[in-house]
């Protein structure tokens, strides 16, 4: 009978084949959860500052009078779909530079001309310089601004000798184009009230500043209508003076159409330690603040919104307060403290209340927007097409002479 074959087993340090299993462990579970990690938010920036330099000329050749070719520009387009966010992360150095112009050479006499750079921004940027100059507004879809020209070829006038290009540190500063801004103090219902007239889905709490950054919501009509509504952070006393970064959200007032006014009929406190204010004050305080930070801006067509109506009594002694106090300006102005009056009282074109938590009374709003709109709109037309003709003739008189 044969013998048993004998099997020998070798041992491992038991460490080792502890640290084994335990990397094949940390790499299973990795590659079982790339697809779960979460992506990292995009950022809002409404500003940044970048720098711009066109393309130097080429040089010329003074033996055969030889031309360089001229430096490339940089250009700005306004883009749609396209945030400050998108710019910066395409270059993340901010330095945009135009390509050289070619020297000229015995086979070449007229060097080539260096390439342009096209910068693409959203639509609503106005471009500043350091020094505050306003360079531009590209608010349309394709408009175009040179921020830095390229330089000069060398030719007889310069001694042959290519010019360097402009450069400069130029701010990006984002407007936002809507056709209502949506305008309060903080927990005043902005947000909720987006969210009940549109698809937008702004984040809302039982707290002040859950709006850190401006919203955007469309409205669509029963016939595809839209109207685009931007929700801004809420403001704060003091706000024209860029208290609570004022100026940062008041900016994006300024390109709207209409405004929309909505206060809590229950008042506002910032905290604890701050003087609450009843909605009235508040209508007035909202009304002092965009007039000192842009006096235009309480001539502009505005509605008022009383929201939170679903937190009044049965009787709505609060809200038929509030409508009291607001149809007897300036009479009941003696209510209050002077320090909270403004120069110029808003003119409401309407005067609403709702509650957005429980989506009641939105209809008259949202058929009052449009209807405003149109209006206003319609008697804009003819100051258009006066100036259209204005330049129109003026064209013509310039191709006679």
């Amino acid at each position: 009978m044969a013998a048993p074959m004998r099997i020998t087993v070798l041992s491992r340090n038991r460490s080792d084949v502890y640290c084994t299993a335990l990397k094949q462990a940390i790499v299973c579970r990795l590659i079982s959860n790339q697809n779960t990690i979460p992506k990292k938010k995009k950022s809002f920036i409404d500003s940044l500052r970048i720098y711009v330099r066109g393309g130097g000329g080429g040089q010329g050749f003074p033996r055969y009078g030889g031309i360089g070719g001229k430096g490339g520009d940089v250009i700005v387009t306004a883009t749609k779909k396209l945030t400050l966010s998108d710019v910066r992360n395409n270059n993340i150095k901010k330095r945009f530079l135009a390509q050289n112009g070619f020297n000229s050479r015995k086979f070449r006499l007229l060097g080539e001309l260096g390439e342009d750079l096209n910068i693409p921004v959203p639509v609503g940027v106005v471009l500043r310089t350091d020094e505050g100059r306003q360079l531009g507004n590209l608010n349309t879809d394709g408009q175009q601004i040179i921020v830095a020209r390229g330089g000069k070829g060398g030719n007889p006038e310069n001694g042959f000798l290519g010019q360097r290009g402009d450069s400069k540190e130029i701010t990006l500063d984002l407007k936002l184009i809507a056709d209502i801004g949506l305008v309060g103090f903080p927990n005043a219902g902005k947000s909720t009230f987006l969210s009940a007239i549109s698809r937008a889905m702004p984040k809302i709490a039982e707290y002040p500043f859950t709006t850190i950054r401006p919203q955007i919501g469309i409205i669509q009509y029963p016939d595809f209508r839209k109207i685009s509504v931007a929700d801004l952070p809420g403001l704060i006393e003091g706000a024209h003076k860029n208290y609570g970064m004022g100026h940062k959200f008041l900016k994006h007032v300024e390109r709207t159409k209409m405004l929309i006014i909505i206060v809590d009929i229950n008042g506002f406190s910032l905290g604890v330690n701050h003087v609450h204010r009843s909605a009235f004050e508040n209508i007035l305080l909202l009304n002092k603040e965009l007039e000192l930070y842009l006096p235009e801006l309480v001539n502009r067509p505005s509605i008022l919104v009383l929201n939170k109506i679903d937190t009044d009594n049965q009787s709505g002694d609060t809200v038929k307060q509030i409508l009291e106090q607001v149809q007897n300006s300036p009479d009941s102005l003696n209510m209050v403290d002077e320090y909270m009056h403004p120069t110029t009282l808003m003119k409401f074109d309407g005067i609403f209340t709702i509650s957005a938590k429980e989506k009641q009374g939105l209809d008259k709003v949202l058929h009052t927007v449009r209807q405003k709109l149109d209006h206003y709109a319609e008697l804009k037309r003819p100051e258009i097409e006066t100036e259209v003709e204005h330049v129109h003739q003026e064209t013509l008189t310039k191709k006679l002479i």
